[in-house]
């Protein structure tokens, strides 16, 4: 094919067509798809920073509460420690009552049988004591009897 003016015109002409063309009916579907998708990669930009946000409320929230978890479980422990020192003390006073409780029975028990013993051994001494009157009085009055069965009392007391 010679290259001429004709066919330059030509070519030239169908090109300003084509161009007029694709301007007119092609152009704007592309801008158009081009511009939608620019509007979406966008949004979804948007919407993603608004996610990011949203996340690090979220972990800001969440360290939150479980600050104010661990706050309540420790006054929950204080409180629990408290009560068991609490029940510890009263068990601790109540076992010093019981203590102090035996110890005055055993006391008053021990009171009872030293009395009780004094009193048998005075009967005793008293038996021992008529028993060596009557012994002596039978007896002569003899110094040195007398001597020999107050010996023999001495040692049965």
């Amino acid at each position: 094919m010679d290259i001429n003016i004709g066919t330059l015109l030509g070519q030239t002409i169908a090109m300003i067509f084509f161009v007029w063309f694709c301007m007119k009916y092609i152009w704007p579907h592309i801008l158009n798809a081009i511009e939608e998708r620019q509007t979406k990669i966008a949004d979804g930009l948007a919407a993603a920073d608004r996610g990011q946000q949203k996340l690090e409320q979220a972990q800001a929230e969440a360290e939150d509460i479980v600050a104010e978890a661990r706050k309540q479980a420790t006054g929950i422990l204080d409180q629990a420690h408290a009560r068991a020192n609490e029940i510890v003390a009263d068990g601790k006073a109540e076992g010093v009552k019981e203590r102090e409780r035996q110890l005055a029975a055993a006391k008053a028990e021990i009171e009872q049988e030293t009395n009780r013993a004094r009193e048998e051994l005075r009967g005793q001494v008293s038996a021992i004591a008529v028993a060596s009157a009557e012994k002596i009085l039978n007896r002569e009055i003899d110094p040195a009897a007398h001597d020999d069965i107050l010996g023999k009392l001495a040692q049965e007391l």
